[in-house]
This record gives C-alpha cells, structure tokens and sequence, in this order.
C-alpha cells in the first residue's frame, strides 16, 4: 500500500436541516494557501512517483504524440465577402483564426494565439465578425480560467485598436449592424484575491461603444432580484435584433427578450415571458420569430411566432416533432437545416421555409456533425448563400470538413480526416443496456475489428449524464490512444443528457439524479456479463459532472471496476453552490439549502459516501489549479478524504495540472501530457503491461 503524504484534518462542520456533518478537509478550499500549496506539492510528487514505473509511460507519450499531429480546419464562415476559419498545423497548442477570399484557398493568420503566451495557455474563447467583415471582437482566456477579456481587431491591417473589456464570462459578441459597438456579457468585476472562488456575482449584458472606456459601458439587462438568472445573447442574421435568452441557471427552458437595433429608442421586450419551454431563436424575418422549442414536443419542433401576437395560442408548426431529437436549426440560402440526434448520432435534413422537406443529407452512420476548433454547433452558412459548410467526426475520424449545394443537392467532403489512426482498422457498434429499472440505455461499443470479446478485454467506459447535454461520437487523443493500444472504448448515452428530449434530461436529474449513476453501473455489468471483460479490467472516467458520476459509482459499487479517473469532478454536493458559478447547478442537482433536495443529495454526494476501510479501486483524479468553474477544493477534499479511507491496496492519487483550467481552451501539450499519464495509471492499475503493480 502506498504510504501517503499526510493531511490535516481540521474541526469544520455544518448543521443541515438537524444533522451535524462534518467537513475536516475545507482547509483545502483555498486553492492559493501556502498549505494547500505544499498538500499539492507532495501529492502530484507521488502520483509521478507511480506513474514513472510505468516502463511503456515514454513509449505512450510519443505515440500520442503521433496521433495528434494531423492538420485541423475548422468551419469557414463569411462576412461581408471575406473567409474566416481556425486551423491547427497539428501539434499547435492553440488553434489560429484564418482569413480567406473563399472558403478553399490557403489565406493568411488574422489572429494566432499561440503567440500571446510562451506555454501556449492563452486561448480564444470566442470571436465575432462585423457583417461587413472589417472588425473582429475576440475574447481569450488565460491558463483554463473561465473569464475573458475582449479586444477589437481591424481585419484588413490586424492591428488591434485600444479597446479593451475585462471581467467577462460565459459570453459571446454581438455587434450592431452598423459596427459602432457590440454587446456583451458579464458579472460585476470580482473583488481582488477572489476571481478564482468566489460565488458569481449577477450576470448582466452591457453595450461598448468602439472608441470608449469600459466604464462607459451601456447597461442592457440585469435582474436583481434574480440572481440565479443566466442571461445569453445572440443576433439575427439581418442584424437587426438582439436576443437574450435568459434561463434559471443551467436550465434549457428559458425566457426570451428582443432588442429592435434598428430603433434608438426602442427597450427590450420581453415575448416569452415565463420558464415553461426552451425558447432557441432561429431567425427573424419581417415581423415573424422562427423559434426551436420544446412547447408540446418532448423532442423539440421548429414554429413560427408572429411578434405582434407572441402568445403560444398563436405558435404556428413550421416543422413538426419527429422521432429523432431536434439539436438545431439554420436559415441558409431561403432553406432551413435542421440538425437531428438519432440515437445520439447527427442527422441533416432540408426544408422550405414553410417546413415542407426536400431531402435528407447523406451523412456517415455514425457521426456526429461538430467543430471543436472554435465553432458553436459545426453549421456555418447564411440566408444570402445556398453554400453551407459543415464538419462531421467520429471515434475514429478525426473530423472532416464538407460543404454542401442547397440548391442542387450537391455534397463534397473538402478535407477528408487527417488523423493517423486508419478508421477502417475499427469498427462502431450502437448496444442498448437495460439499466436497474428496465430502461434502455445506449452504448456505443468501438474497437479494433479483429478484436472479441473474451472476458479479459481491458474497457475504458465513458460518460457524463446531466444538463442536457448530449454525448455524441468524437474524436479525442485519449480515446485513440486507448484504441490504438488495444482496448475496447464504451461510451454511453445516461438519462440527464440530451439525445431523447426533455423526459430523458428530466430522468436524470435533481430527484431522478440516482437514475443516471444506476444506468452507469448497469453499463458496467453489462460489459461483464456479455463475455467482453471483467470488473477489474474496467475502468471508468468522465469529467465536470462526468467526475460526479465516476465518484458517485465507486463509492456505491467499488466492486464493479479496476480503475476510476473522475476528472475535475463536482465531488462535494453540499457546497457545490458556494463558489464560482455552483449556484447556476441547482437546476439539475437541487439545493441542499432545501431539506428535501438536501436528503437526495446527502445520498449520492461523493466526498459524504466514503466508508471507511472498504476496499475502493484505483483511482486518479484530475483537476487544474486554475478551474474556476469546478474549484479544486472538490477533488482535493475527495482525494484527501479517500485516501484516509481506501482500505485496500489499489492507489488512490491525484494529479494537480498547473495553469490549467476546467478543460476549455487546454493546449496541445498539456491534453498528450495528461492522456498519457492516463493512460500509463490504466497501464499499471489494470495490469496490461509488465509493469510494476501499485
């Protein structure tokens, strides 16, 4: 058994609803204390002490290495007759944003943050180009914080003009269509020493006007006396309105104000005026709102609302609910696209503006149509154009990127998958896994195709469940790594997410959150049962709350694997709400201010579950010093709390990532580094090479 460093337990505790919990690692809350500073110090120095007898760990790096070094390209996008698009060489820490003549010629940098940090850890959170293409508002962010800070490029001669707007957060641009200034959002600025822990302050939306200070900064909504409120905005394509959907923390259903640009001295009006639906703006024409929504469709429908009368009575069906989920929906070239999850993989269909369709887009069986170099949801095209431009990825294609002729039908792939991982060695399979209440749960199964099932078949079993969101094929180093070596990869579809509507979100969530770590955990059987492994050749990881589900399932069944990786997990759910934008959860965790919701919570919360002397499988948690969504205190109280606890001899460490954050933004270097330090713990862990057991 590993010999740990020592932790300090403290006297903290809390009285909730009548019941005294104590809370002896809070002292580790303080990320920047020079304690903690030193816990972490002697804790990363012995998860480098285990990962160093992993003799293939050089071996892993390099290979990792070789399969993140192919060429990248985003989604092109036009304004105003100019090409932008973000590309990667290869082993690039940040992506670079090009501009183009046409979406298929070689162009030239615009903006390339590789050269705004010597170690890569300044990223690009989010652009915005004038519809005349000659300003780009761009916003980065630094060493994994979530908070950014906008700057204004003009196109033609990349220089940077003196405006310059700090402390924002969870936002994109919208610029006016004259170009005088763009819309943003943001909390209040954060007291000094607290940017990294304290509660998120309200989240406004304020105008800048080019060529003025930030104090100057125009108030465009707040409300005050709601503070979990979450204000996003966008634009319409003609530019004429802004829309800020403003949902109750993380939840889908939303509120909807618009903002008639066009008018100085119109206000922002509210149409949708209540919580009861998703309200996602597709577009605007003339005085008619086309609105992506779950009113009376559980898997979402395209209506038209007409703005003089926008009571639901009125909402017209411009296209209907159908069996597959309704992601998204585009207005390009007169014609809508509509984006479909069927079994949590892309579907593309066409249609009039009336909603009437006219063809389905051949896509492959299993993909997933995205862009992960910068793009919001892998469409890009516009009302003027029947030209659309989207990238498709899988497991084990990298992503390629295709356009498509509205008008003809015509479909190319412009730049096929580059990545060196031959995806006709692997084949995908859909199973569907009854979980503990009889519910089917899908799974994807990838692997190599010679490989079968034998009962010893090493398995990394991935999910997330929660927030809606859905998990859908992807490419990604660490699952390459794992498939290149060998191993079998299990993602799967938990209720919480988002691939069958509101019913599946809603199954997964506050009361219902148990359903989600019972579907993981009949994943798990399921792959032990059916002939392909064994408990102890399972490991199982996910991240943010995929690191919930991987603490709440070795903590209520150790017995079921031989590894757990919970990265940057929400690991302590009665003081979740008390940093950064915790709060914001309530809406799918529930509050422990609540005595109800408290009890639920107390039942599955991590860090509280731990029984002392039970004999828990390997585990590493992953974290970064600078996450300031999911502070680190988190893992660093759960990796204290279960090392005191681990009654067998399987090692439980953490590796504490240095100006990092919660994953966005993370450089090339750094996501090789920590996949091969994964990948060498699954190495020694799960007993797959010679090397020396923990």
């Amino acid at each position: 058994m590993l010999s740990y460093p020592p932790t300090l337990m403290g006297q903290d505790a809390d009285d909730y609803h009548g019941e005294l919990i104590a809370d002896p690692y809070r002292w580790l809350e303080s990320t920047g204390d020079p304690s903690t500073a030193a816990w972490i110090a002697a804790q990363n120095q012995l998860t480098e002490s285990l990962l160093a007898q992993c003799a293939s760990r050089s071996a892993i790096r390099r290979r990792l290495t070789e399969l993140s070094d192919y060429a990248r390209f985003g989604v092109p996008f036009s304004r105003g007759g100019r090409w932008f698009q973000f590309r990667s060489a290869g082993l690039q820490d940040q992506p670079v944003l090009y501009l183009m003549d046409a979406p298929d010629v070689p162009g030239c940098p615009l903006l390339d943050p590789n050269e705004l940090s010597e170690d890569g850890t300044v990223a690009i959170a989010s652009v915005a180009v004038t519809s005349d293409g000659t300003l780009l508002a761009y916003s980065t962010r630094s060493a994994g914080s979530d908070w950014q800070t906008w700057h204004v490029r003009d196109v033609a001669s990349g220089a940077d003009l003196a405006d310059t707007i700090e402390w924002s957060k969870f936002s994109r641009a919208v610029w006016r269509s004259d170009g005088s200034g763009f819309y943003y959002a943001g909390p209040e600025r954060p007291d000094s020493g607290s940017e990294y822990l304290a509660a998120h302050g309200l989240q406004r939306v304020l105008f800048h006007r080019i060529g003025t200070e930030q104090a100057e900064d125009q108030l465009v909504f707040e409300a005050p006396d709601h503070p979990d409120w979450m204000p996003e905005l966008r634009g319409s394509d003609d530019g004429r309105f802004l829309h800020i959907r403003v949902a109750v923390g993380t939840a889908p259903q939303a509120r909807l104000y618009l903002l008639d640009l066009a008018d100085p001295a119109a206000e922002l009006c509210p149409v949708i005026a209540d919580f009861e639906s998703t309200t996602n703006v597709v577009t605007v024409i003339g005085s008619t709102l086309y609105l992506a929504t779950d009113y009376q469709a559980e898997r979402n429908r395209l209506v038209a609302v007409d703005l003089q009368r926008p009571d639901r009575q009125y909402w017209r069906d411009i296209v209907a609910e159908t069996a597959d989920t309704l992601s998204d929906v585009h207005v390009c070239g007169d014609r809508l696209v509509c984006h479909y999850l069927r079994d949590a993989h892309s579907v593309l269909t066409v249609h009039e503006l009336d909603g009437s369709f006219v063809r389905e887009i051949d896509l492959p069986a299993v993909g997933s149509v995205t862009d992960d170099l910068g793009g919001d949801n892998g469409i890009c095209g516009h009302p003027d154009s029947d030209l659309i431009h989207f990238g498709v990825a899988s497991f084990t294609e990298s992503g390629a990127l295709w356009s498509h002729r509205l008008s003809t039908g015509e479909t190319a792939v412009l730049r096929p998958s580059a990545a060196r991982l031959d995806p006709t060695q692997f084949t995908t399979e859909q199973v569907f896994v009854p979980s503990a209440d009889g519910t089917d749960v899908p799974v994807f199964l990838v692997r190599r195709t010679d490989l079968v099932p034998t009962g010893d078949v090493p398995v990394l079993l991935y999910g997330y469940g929660g927030f809606n969101v859905p998990v859908m094929p992807r490419f990604s180093v660490l699952f390459a790594g794992w498939l290149d070596s060998g191993g079998l990869l299990a993602v799967a579809n938990l209720r919480g997410g988002g691939e069958y509507g509101r019913a599946w979100h809603n199954a997964g969530r506050l009361a219902a959150k148990q359903n989600v770590f019972d579907d993981f955990c009949s994943c798990a059987r399921w792959l032990a049962s059916s002939g392909w492994s064994r408990p102890g050749r399972i490991a199982i990881t996910g991240r943010s709350n995929g690191g919930l589900l991987v603490g709440a399932c070795l903590t209520q069944h150790p017995e079921l694997f031989g590894a757990c990786i919970p990265g940057v997990g929400v690991l302590d759910m009665l003081r979740f709400h008390q940093f950064t934008i915790g709060r914001a959860w309530i809406a799918d965790f529930g509050s422990p201010d609540d005595p109800d919701q408290f009890r639920w919570l107390r039942g599955y919360s991590p860090l509280h579950n731990l029984q002392s002397g039970t004999r828990y499988p390997a585990t590493l948690l992953l974290t970064g010093d600078h996450d300031d969504r999911v502070v680190p205190g988190h893992s660093f109280k759960f990796a204290a709390a279960l090392q005191a606890a681990q009654g067998g001899d399987a090692p439980v460490l953490i590796r504490v990532d240095t100006s990092a954050g919660h994953g966005a933004g993370t450089p090339t270097s750094k996501i090789i580094a920590e996949s091969a330090d994964l990948l060498a713990f699954l190495q020694i862990t799960l007993r797959l090479t010679d090397a020396p057991a923990a």
